[in-house]
């Protein structure tokens, strides 16, 4: 997720316990998607549909923190 931002990334999980549960949050629900679409998790569509909605919610939360934090230490 968001690999531009690898630098970034690593100090705010440190920094922020917050955005390092987003993160966490994000990659489970990556692999529990990649699992379903590849047969090893059995869920309805409409379970799947679910988990990639909060993925992205979380991604889009994420990346908000990461510029944040990007333009706070530009001040």
């Amino acid at each position: 997720m968001l690999s531009e931002y690898r630098k970034e990334i690593s100090e705010l999980k440190q920094k922020n316990a917050h955005f390092a549960k987003i993160f966490e949050k994000h990659n489970e629900l990556d692999k529990m998607a990649k699992d379903a679409d590849e047969g090893r998790l059995h869920l309805s569509d409409m379970e799947i549909e679910k988990i990639k909605k909060e993925k992205l919610l979380l991604k889009d939360e994420a990346l908000k923190m990461i510029l944040d934090y990007i333009k706070s230490k530009k001040s």
